[in-house]
């Protein structure tokens, strides 16, 4: 027992006294260098008036290329589903048909993404697998449709990305969908 007080003591005494109070010694040489390193002068360089300008054929085809994807994506019909399900819809099989051929002709050059969308009925993680579900049920369209599987990412949003937040039927109704996105 005595043993024990004495130890708890000795470790008292040391967890108290802790470390002197000492100014830190900064090495002046040290400090010079550091300083040096971070100022370096500033390096300046001239640009002639040829090499300033754009290349225009860079930038109109850079231009027409984001013109052609919105173009291509206005014809990419949504689909949307019925509450709590994510088989297609009979009257949204002439939507995703229409959609694979654009997908296969015109927009060839272009990775499709698929986003699934939810309402805001159901948790987070529930909508959000919902939303891939779905996503998922437009891709195996699209492939029996004859696009190519290489060509197709899936995202889902569950229920925050809505396109309407009224309280209503017809606003839920429009945010159970899945939209075509064309990327580069």
């Amino acid at each position: 027992m005595k043993k024990i007080i004495i130890s708890s003591v000795a470790m008292a005494l040391l967890v108290f006294s802790g470390c002197a109070d000492k100014e830190p010694v900064v090495d002046e040489k040290v400090q010079e260098v550091v300083v040096a390193q971070e100022v370096e002068t500033v390096k300046t360089e001239v640009v002639s008036a040829e090499d300033s300008s754009i290349d225009e054929n860079a930038m109109s085809s850079s231009d027409s290329n984001e013109m052609n994807m919105a173009n291509l994506e206005r014809d990419l019909s949504t689909v949307y589903f019925d509450f709590d399900k994510f088989n297609i819809r009979a009257d949204m099989q002439d939507k995703v048909t229409s959609s694979a051929a654009v997908a296969k002709d015109a927009a060839s050059a272009f990775t499709i993404k698929l986003e699934g969308n939810c309402d805001e009925w159901g948790s987070d993680e529930y909508n959000f697998a919902l939303g891939l579900k779905r996503a998922s049920s437009v891709k195996k369209a699209l492939i029996s449709e004859g696009v190519s599987d290489s060509r197709i990412t899936m995202v889902s949003y569950g229920e925050s990305n809505p396109v309407c937040t009224d309280k209503t039927q017809e606003c839920w109704s429009k945010n159970r969908r899945v939209d075509f996105k064309l990327l580069p």
